[in-house]
């Protein structure tokens, strides 16, 4: 307690630092990910993905960031290992910060599609394992993050995979490919603003209705959602309507008509794949940020905490700014290494990531958006069979990933022993 009396100033201003520049990797590296399927299908130039993902990011971030950052929190290490000495907490989450933010800086000036979940989680046990104690980690909460970067991938790549299915057989392999797509695009761009609109009434402005004293049940939530779905559809209705059939493109490619309708598609599904990502991925930096400003105003460690506003508008700010700044290094990966995308292999993609992202940010599971995503697009590549994948990259992004968790446990590890020794912990 003397420690936190004497520097807690100090480590306020540390970990808003190492906060933002944790946001600022995951805004450099994860947020490049999700955007890169809208850019590797040229629905989207570089610069109208990078303004999409700085508006519903921060939005996601800063609507339906809350849920998961309490398992990032407080849900991987016990708190009670840190009650005799609550400042350890403060040094463990520095070092995570620090380490995960140098490990995606490192990452993504060598353009590797890494995992900032992994990174961070990384960082959290290894700290906590060699630092206080193997007991410390709640090794069944982690097992189930772990399980949870196999699911991810998997879940998304069966959502991926069956939404392509459906385009599939509703437009592409059809008389009229055009004519259908027209007919049935809208009611895809239906799912994506109910799903979006969903996410964020149940978890994102849950707490906000709650304190205007505004109770929705699930019925009044879908309802909402279906209006907010009814808007978009709308939206995208007026939007195909200045899209001309050219017979001309068509000589080459039947789908080239198609094509111009998805990637109207791909705007409103890029919107939902960077909200999703801002509601799940803010935790990774906000999480750790949020346990030590708690302890230090608190000055000890506590079960629950609560999260102010201005640490996930600090997350988001941080998100934008790595994506603005960074982000076109490693865009390009997932977008045009791993299989060849159109506007509909990205709309199902993105889609099915995003859905799957949704549901992880509701249940308070903190995928790996990387994972999530490289499995959609991987879903995607095998609906077309597997000659259409690029199996030496698929392999250079797993290597990638493993390497991640050693690499964030081990900075997190030096960090951790130069702050305790800094601050003159006996």
């Amino acid at each position: 307690m003397d420690v936190i009396s004497q520097y807690g100033q100090v480590f306020l201003i540390l970990a808003c630092v190492f906060g933002f520049f944790m946001a600022w990797g995951v805004g450099a590296n994860d947020v490049a990910n999700a955007m890169g399927t809208s850019v590797g299908s040229r629905a989207l130039t570089i610069k109208q993905a990078i303004v999409i993902a700085m508006i519903f990011e921060f939005a996601g971030a800063y609507l339906a960031g809350g849920e998961v950052t309490a398992t990032i929190r407080k849900g991987i290490i016990s708190p009670e290992y840190f009650t005799a000495n609550p400042e350890l907490l403060i040094y463990g989450m520095l070092s995570a910060l620090l380490a995960a933010g140098t490990w995606l800086m490192i990452a993504s000036i060598l353009g590797w599609p890494v995992s900032t979940t992994h990174s961070i989680v990384g960082a959290i046990v290894g700290f906590s394992a060699v630092g206080i104690s193997v007991d410390a980690v709640a090794w069944g909460k982690v097992g189930s993050i772990v399980a949870s970067w196999v699911v991810s991938p998997l879940l998304a790549g069966t959502i991926a995979f069956l939404l392509f299915r459906s385009v599939q057989r509703l437009i592409l392999n059809t008389d009229d490919p055009f004519e259908r797509a027209k007919r049935y695009i809208p009611f895809y761009m239906f799912a994506v603003g109910w799903m979006i609109a969903m996410v964020t009434l149940t978890k994102g402005l849950k707490h906000v209705l709650s304190d205007a004293g505004i109770k929705l049940n699930f019925l009044q939530d879908a309802g909402i959602a279906a209006l907010a779905g009814l808007v978009v559809m709308a939206i995208g209705i007026a939007m195909m309507k200045r899209i001309k059939r050219d017979p001309e493109i068509e000589r080459d490619n039947r789908f080239a008509n198609v094509e111009r309708v998805f990637a109207i598609l791909m705007i409103f599904t890029a919107c939902s794949m960077a909200f999703a990502h801002g509601s799940n991925d803010v935790a990774n930096a906000v999480g750790p940020l949020a346990a030590i400003v708690n302890t230090v105003l608190s000055g000890a460690v506590t079960a629950k905490a609560a999260m102010p506003s201005w640490i996930l508008l600090l997350g988001g700010a941080g998100i934008v700014v790595g994506l603005a700044t960074y982000g076109f290094k490693v865009m390009a990966t997932i977008g045009r290494k791993i299989t060849e995308l159109t506007p509909s292999r990205g709309f199902a993609a993105e889609l099915g990531a995003a859905a799957t992202v949704v549901l992880a940010s509701g249940t308070g599971l903190p995928v790996s958006t990387t994972h999530t995503l490289v499995g959609a697009v991987l879903g995607v590549g095998l609906a077309r069979g597997i000659g259409a994948l690029n199996l030496r990259m698929i392999s250079t992004i797993v290597v990638s990933w493993v390497v991640t968790l050693p690499a964030g446990a081990g900075l997190a590890i030096v960090f951790f022993f130069f702050f305790k020794g800094m601050f003159g912990w006996q």
